[in-house]
């Protein structure tokens, strides 16, 4: 028995010894707050803007498939992916495709304005175990590139699929790994000659993540989507805030966080894809929860 605890002492002493070393391997809580500057502005393709955001110091540590979410001086809340070096800290790398009123605010930033953020956060982690099929198309690059450089980094087993209109369109060419598959085609004819062996991570528009699904559908995979996933098959609900006595109408093709913004339009929110738990109230996730019935109650609001 003495010999018992006089080993445990010595593992707790080196577990405690080790704790602060622990916590500087950990990732930074990703839930706060942050002011960045736009440090650099650069097109890396038609359309499409890579800024490099800078703070006063050293950033919170990243992952692939981490995103920020950018709080546009217009009041929109934009999610995009990290597709920098997850080793550099000293700043982050986003790139945005102009397609709407969010991305056209952001393509408008120059170098010196400031930019207010959360994160970063991760929907989309990346487990370094090989054999792997990446699948990106256009802009989906984003959230792939780091997760090969650091398959690439890892020796592992892997092969990128990356589709595009064009290979003008097509950012961040120049930075992958020589034995990047890089075509011009349809995604169905491209994803004819991949047969992934393990785990499957795409990221892109609705119809190519509709062909993944269908052609691996036995594999592991692992999606970001461009946009939250359209409500399909649903019912018009009231929503009642109980605590301010409101109740709200939500329609078939809405969910309750898209009502709620119309009437709170600060109400906390990242993913709209029930990943992120950002916009739970009371363990509703309001971007994608209805009720089995007619109403649907939340006693914090």
């Amino acid at each position: 028995m003495d010999r018992f605890l006089l080993g445990l002492a010595r593992v707790t002493d080196g577990y405690l010894k080790a704790l602060p070393l622990l916590g500087k391997a950990r990732p930074s809580p990703p839930n706060r707050a942050l002011r960045l500057t736009v440090a650099d502005r650069r097109v890396v393709a038609p359309d499409v803007v890579a800024l490099r955001l800078v703070g006063d110091g050293p950033l919170p540590p990243w992952q692939p498939g981490c995103h920020l979410d950018l709080h546009l001086d217009s009041g929109l809340r934009r999610q995009y992916s990290l597709c920098g070096n997850p080793s550099d800290r000293s700043g982050y790398r986003i790139a945005v495709r102009r397609t709407g009123p969010g991305s056209t605010e952001v393509h408008d930033l120059r170098p010196g304005d400031g930019v207010a953020a959360r994160g970063p956060r991760n929907a989309f982690p990346f487990v370094a175990e090989g054999p792997v099929l990446f699948v990106a198309g256009g802009i989906g690059i984003t959230a792939i590139l780091p997760m090969v450089l650091e398959a690439q980094r890892a020796d592992l087993d892997w092969r990128l699929v990356y589709t595009g209109r064009s290979r003008d369109s097509m950012p961040f060419l120049d930075e992958l790994p020589p034995r990047a598959d890089i075509r011009v085609g349809r995604t169905a004819d491209l994803l004819r000659d991949a047969h992934p062996d393990g785990a499957v991570y795409c990221c892109g528009p609705t119809s190519m993540l509709a062909a993944v699904r269908r052609d691996f559908a036995s594999k592991r995979l692992h999606f970001e989507r461009f946009a939250p996933p359209p409500v399909v098959d649903g019912r018009p609900f009231d929503l009642e805030l109980r605590r301010s006595g409101v109740v709200l109408r939500v329609p078939a093709d809405r969910t309750a966080l898209d009502v709620l913004r119309d009437l709170r339009p600060n109400v906390p929110y990242s993913c709209r894809q029930g990943f992120c738990g950002t916009c739970e109230v009371g363990g509703v996730r309001v971007c994608v929860d209805r009720p089995t019935g007619d109403r649907l109650v939340l006693e914090d609001l």
